[in-house]
């Protein structure tokens, strides 16, 4: 699911959604995800096209952002990794390859 806001029914404990910004100072979109994996995937996917489309012209410039989120239970914070405390951008687990 993409949506630019949370919805009610996503916000269960351990819920994960990736959130990117495709160009600074915009709002940020949200793709749920089931696996660490998976938001890794589509973070790459997303960085990846914008580059893309700097290089081929489609826009001037760009200035991206993004990551991965948890809900806690209470509010969505920055997933990092319990093994080595790391970001999604850095995390090199077994639970991220």
């Amino acid at each position: 699911m993409t949506t630019t806001e949370a919805s009610n029914e996503n916000e269960i404990k351990g819920t994960l959604r990736v959130w990117w910004i495709p160009q600074v100072p915009m709002n940020s979109f949200y793709v749920y995800v089931k696996t660490i994996k998976e938001a890794k995937l589509i973070i790459q996917v997303l960085a990846d096209y914008d580059t893309f489309q700097f290089e081929n012209k489609v826009k001037p410039d760009y200035s991206n952002v993004g990551g991965l989120q948890v809900y806690d239970g209470e509010e969505w914070i920055d997933w990092l990794c319990e093994e080595c405390d790391d970001d999604i951008d850095d995390c090199v687990c077994k639970e991220a390859m």
